[in-house]
């Protein structure tokens, strides 16, 4: 009797064994998983954003997209830039306008200085600054308090407003755009 005992014993020990190995395999095949996944969201949601599909566009888009590729880099490195690296800046007037919202009370008080890529830029932007003012104010009026309250959101509202000022200027470009007042209210 003491044997039959005994190996009861035995055959539940082991089963029990069986049991928590196999318990221990699954929950680390689930962590695994978990891991994978949360690396493939990071990536998807670190990356996805600024790529495109080369294959696909025109030259002409093709061309516009290296623009703006070879700009977010430069946009990157302005904070490493020395001063003597800096085109010439041609200073705008402050601009206030109030902020796209369902209240609609948010403005934005904004005053900017354009990097020219040469001095005979400044001659036909002074030519044009109606214009100028239009657009940016057309820009910035667009944008909500969530889309340009971020680092990011600001340089898109940059990147926006070098994209429309080269499109209506023929005598060079504007390199960059260094806001030098920016309060939201």
């Amino acid at each position: 009797m003491a044997e039959e005992e005994k190996k009861e014993n035995k055959e539940q020990q082991e089963g029990g064994e069986k049991k928590s190995k196999m318990l221990m395999i699954i929950i680390i095949g689930v962590l695994i998983f978990i891991i994978i996944i949360g690396a493939v969201i990071a990536i998807l949601l670190m990356g996805g954003d600024n790529e495109q599909n080369i294959s696909n566009q025109s030259p002409q888009a093709m061309e516009s997209s290296t623009t703006k590729k070879m700009r977010r880099t430069s946009s990157a490195l302005e904070g490493s830039r020395k001063l003597s690296e800096i085109g010439i800046l041609y200073p705008l007037d402050t601009f206030t306008v109030n902020l796209k919202s369902d209240s609609g009370r948010r403005y934005l008080k904004a005053t900017m200085s354009l990097e020219l890529s040469g001095d005979e830029l400044s001659l036909e932007l002074d030519a044009k600054a109606p214009v100028l003012r239009d657009r940016i104010i057309r820009i910035l009026s667009s944008k909500t308090l969530e889309e340009i309250s971020s680092k990011k959101g600001k340089q898109k509202v940059s990147d926006q407003i070098i994209d429309t000022l080269n499109a209506i200027i023929s005598d060079g470009h504007v390199q960059g755009i260094y806001f030098t007042e920016f309060v939201i209210q």
